[in-house]
């Protein structure tokens, strides 16, 4: 508890240059860490039956499967071999598990500060082949509110709080004394909130993705750093470099030979030509949003939600020309309610609105995207999507939906699959 004490005692300073003192207790909430330790996610791994969603996260396809992140608890395997029947085969638990990859028969996860490289190949006996500890930032969670208590890494990785209040009696007037509240969240670092149609060798993952894949590279980020990871030897992994970016980057996009960052701040633009050294091309920036986006053709497609942590504007939709790459420009904005995940395929756009549900547009005249609406499903809440070309999966608050989109003027309702934790 130094921080507190050492808080504690500026505010019995800072009090005392008032002539008029009163003693005033404030009260506080403390935010003490609960851990896992290293030794206990090192041997975590399980693979158990399948089981009900309860929080879902990002979304993933690969070879007539889709794999489902469970917050921070690991990954629903559902096959999909027939859209209009999923089943949910297994749930691999992985504590601190959030974004995932897949090259061939090997699934790439985060599990807190490891890369966990899994073997698929026989989903009756999936194993965990290599373990790669350390390679990413160490997570401090976010908490709503109040202080954080000392953090100690020695004790293993942060898996939530015991709150707690706190009460201190200091002096000053009514009107004019110092408040504890200066301090909430200094220390919070929140790291969580990091082509193909996933028939090949890669996978495809949604808008919302921190993990990509590349070439003989895996791409991950953290809240500010891209990490390189040789995956030559597909089970076995090997870091090869950090590259530092900027600060609240947020997700992932691969497309011609280019790796689209998003960020609260701006899109940037970084060239794989050179898969093991991506260099920079250019940015283009933005008022403080959260910013996922997708790339087809001339044009990105950016989502801009305001709001909360993610900034103070308005919720858009941006469309960003990238046909001279080295100088993108700004083309239109779309005002939209929340938006979360995006996609685009042949020119049909899927928006993620989130309360105001999936919307569909025609994107072949990008001046008038909001007058050529093909689409609108309003009665659910939308996350991110994956179109597989024929097939949309998208996940929600209240489940996986797939939408058959053949025929873009009758698109049909496949499947869904409940979540239960909402």
């Amino acid at each position: 508890m130094k921080k507190l004490l050492f808080y504690f005692l500026v505010a019995g300073l800072f009090v005392g240059f008032y002539s008029c003192q009163d003693v005033i207790e404030e009260t506080y909430t403390v935010n003490t860490p609960e851990y896992m330790t290293y030794n206990d996610l090192r041997s975590s791994f399980v693979v158990k039956s399948g089981q009900d969603i309860i929080q879902s996260g990002k979304i993933y396809f690969k070879d007539n499967f889709i794999f489902i992140n469970e917050y921070q608890e690991g990954i629903h395997v559902i096959n999909n071999a027939d859209p209009a029947s999923p089943t949910t085969i297994l749930f691999i638990e992985i504590p601190g598990n959030v974004d995932m990859a897949i090259k061939g028969d090997m699934l790439y996860a985060d599990s807190y500060v490891d890369l966990l490289t899994i073997d698929i190949s026989d989903m009756q006996n999936i194993t965990e082949v290599d373990r790669d500890t350390n390679v990413f930032p160490y997570i401090i969670p976010f908490y709503a509110e109040g202080v954080l208590d000392d953090v100690n890494e020695s004790r293993g990785v942060i898996t939530g709080y015991k709150v707690s209040k706190k009460t201190v009696k200091v002096e000053g007037d009514n009107n004019n004394y110092w408040r504890f509240s200066k301090w909430e969240s200094l220390d919070a670092v929140n790291y969580a909130d990091v082509g193909s149609a996933g028939s090949g060798d890669f996978g495809v993952g949604g808008s919302m993705a921190r993990f990509t894949l590349y070439d003989n590279y895996l791409y991950a980020i953290d809240n500010a750093s891209l990490h390189l990871f040789d995956i030559s030897n597909a089970a076995n992994p090997d870091f090869a470099k950090q590259i530092a970016i900027s600060w609240n980057i947020e997700t992932l996009f691969p497309y011609d030979q280019k790796l689209f960052i998003g960020s609260q701040t701006g899109l940037y633009i970084y060239s794989l030509q050179n898969p093991e050294n991506p260099e920079y091309i250019s940015e283009f920036r933005h008022a403080s949003s959260c910013d996922p986006v997708v790339v087809e053709g001339n044009y990105a497609y950016v989502t801009l939600r305001g709001g909360n942590l993610c900034g103070a504007i308005e919720s858009q939709l941006d469309v960003i020309d990238i046909s001279v790459i080295e100088n993108p420009s700004f083309v239109k904005s779309y005002p939209m309610e929340e938006p979360y995940g995006l996609g685009i395929d042949n020119s049909v756009l899927f928006i993620c609105d989130g309360d105001a549900g999936l919307k569909i547009y025609d994107a072949n005249d990008v001046l008038k995207i909001d007058s050529n609406m093909i689409a609108s499903y309003p009665e659910i809440h939308a996350f991110d999507v994956i179109p597989l070309g024929d097939v949309l999966l998208m996940i929600g608050v209240d489940g996986l939906y797939q939408y058959d989109y053949t025929d873009i003027n009758d698109i049909k309702l496949l499947s869904h699959i409940p979540i239960y934790g909402n």
